[in-house]
C-alpha cells in the first residue's frame, strides 16, 4: 500500500549534500527496510520546514514504527493512490 506521510520540522530539515548526508539517507532505508518500507521519494517546502514524503508499506503502524525507530517526527500518514492525467489520453 502506499502513503502520503507529512512531517513537520520546526528549525527547519537540513541534509547535508556530502557523504554524512548520504549515510544519513542511506541509514533512513535500512532501517525501513527491517519493516518492509521503503521510502520512495520526499517533496520539502520551500522553507525546509514541512516534507510530504511518499512511502510504500504494509500497514501505518509499520511506518510509525519506522519513523520511531530513524528518530522523525509524524504529521499525517495518509493512503494514497496514483492520479495522472496521463491515464486518460486516448
Amino acid at each position: 500500500m502506499r502513503y502520503m506521510v507529512q512531517r513537520t520540522f520546526p528549525n527547519g530539515l537540513r541534509i547535508p549534500m556530502d557523504e554524512k548526508g548520504a549515510q544519513a539517507c542511506g541509514s533512513v532505508v535500512e532501517n525501513n527496510a527491517k519493516s518492509g518500507v521503503t521510502w520512495v521519494h520526499s517533496y520539502v517546502s520551500d522553507d525546509l520546514s514541512k516534507t510530504f514524503c511518499i512511502y510504500d508499506g504494509p500497514s501505518p503502524e509499520a511506518i510509525r514504527e519506522t519513523a520511531e525507530c530513524n528518530n522523525l517526527p509524524i504529521d499525517t500518514i495518509t493512503p494514497v493512490s496514483t492520479l495522472s492525467p496521463y491515464f486518460y489520453r486516448s
